[in-house]
């Protein structure tokens, strides 16, 4: 699978089986040492249970130590938090990830 790929599966495994993929972004990345990539996603989390999912992501994905075979996730930001209760509760999650190769 490509880089972007696993960086997904690890970041969904991490949301939880609730989250839904709504957008990713991908843009090279590269520094006079290092080269990546910096990805923009969009996760949405439906239901009261799904949103609690959506909250504990929130709180341990600036931490998060991921563990992806020959990438480096260099650095993590929850950008932007959308919670709506009507019709029933939503929460999307946007993040940035640096994500460099090893």
């Amino acid at each position: 699978p490509s880089p972007a790929a696993r960086l997904l599966r690890a970041l969904l495994a991490l949301a939880g089986h609730h989250a839904s993929l709504i957008d990713h972004r991908e843009r090279p990345w590269a520094s006079v040492t290092f080269s990546g990539a910096r990805h923009t996603v969009v996760l949405r989390f439906t239901g009261w249970e799904a949103c609690d999912d959506g909250e504990r992501l929130v709180a341990v994905l600036p931490d998060h130590a991921f563990s992806i075979p020959g990438l480096l996730v260099a650095d993590v930001t929850v950008t932007r938090t959308d919670e709506a209760l009507v019709p029933e509760r939503t929460l999307e999650v946007e993040c940035d990830l640096l994500v460099l190769d090893e």
